[in-house]
């Protein structure tokens, strides 16, 4: 039998990521190969990720990273089953890890079928499974590409929201980074009017002329109205629109020209967990 160091069960968890003990018992099953050992903990995780696959993941990490010359930027949430896990230092920085590889990809299937440290993205999720013993998924991937992109992530990594500007000008860092917290904590669902799905648009017209009916308003008026409503919707609900949250004397459209008066906002991606 292979005698099992102190440093060989470090070594194993620095590649994999599992516990002191975990670590020892795969050496100790695996006669000290390494390759046969880090496929054993692999095996545990599917076995554990099999038989939690129903469970909910709503917890976690959301992570917001921008590459170095600020065009282009990843969300992703990596989602586990309990708070007191989605909190952990080491939970964190895998989900920074990886939205720092996510970054490199356009799509979730490409991304999930990466290399990371010699495994498959996908693979290492199956790992952690086993690792943790909670079911652990990437749940949200989203990108977003613009001539300046600034992102934000809200305090206890349960927010992150990228947005994209029209122009790298003096004051875009600040300008994207208030405008990300600004969809973190309006949640609009579109960036302005035109990005807004018709069919929402007509449930709120019917909505609001089923109000106005049991007000009492006569038939007659009620498109004039109804759209005097849907303007308000607009203003409520898209981010361009929306009173800005630092100073709601102005909307955030108006905020961004503040900065420069060419700039405007191009997009934005959010993710939240739960």
């Amino acid at each position: 039998m292979a005698t099992i160091t102190a440093a060989d069960v470090n070594k194993l968890r620095t590649i994999t990521g599992a516990g002191m003990m975990d670590c020892k018992k795969a050496l100790v099953e695996a006669d000290g190969d390494f390759d046969l050992a880090i496929e054993n903990l692999r095996k545990k995780g599917q076995k554990v990720a099999a038989n939690r696959s129903d469970r909910e993941s709503t917890e976690g990490a959301a992570i917001a990273v921008v590459n170095a010359d600020k065009t282009s930027g990843v969300v992703i949430t990596l989602n586990c089953e309990t708070d007191f896990v989605g909190k952990n230092e080491g939970f964190v920085k895998l989900a920074t890890d990886l939205a720092n590889q996510a970054l490199n990809f356009d799509t979730k299937e490409a991304f999930l079928a990466s290399d990371f440290n010699g495994i498959t993205v996908a693979d290492k999720l199956i790992e952690q499974t086993g690792v943790i013993g909670e079911k652990i998924e990437i749940a949200s991937f989203e990108r977003l590409s613009g001539t300046f992109i600034g992102s934000y992530i809200h305090a206890g990594n349960k927010i992150a929201t990228l947005v994209a500007l029209s122009a790298n000008v003096d004051g875009a860092e600040e300008a994207s980074r208030n405008v990300a917290m600004q969809a973190a904590a309006m949640n609009p669902i579109a960036l302005n009017e035109s990005g807004v799905d018709a069919a929402i648009i007509e449930k709120e017209i019917e909505i609001a002329k089923d109000q106005l009916r049991a007000e009492g308003k006569p038939e007659a008026m009620l498109d004039n109205i109804s759209k005097g409503k849907i303007q308000r919707f607009y203003k409520d609900n898209t981010l361009v629109n929306q009173d800005y949250i630092k100073d709601n004397s102005m909307s955030v459209a108006n905020y961004i020209k503040s900065v420069d008066a060419g700039l405007v906002v191009t997009g934005f991606k959010r993710v939240a967990l739960g």
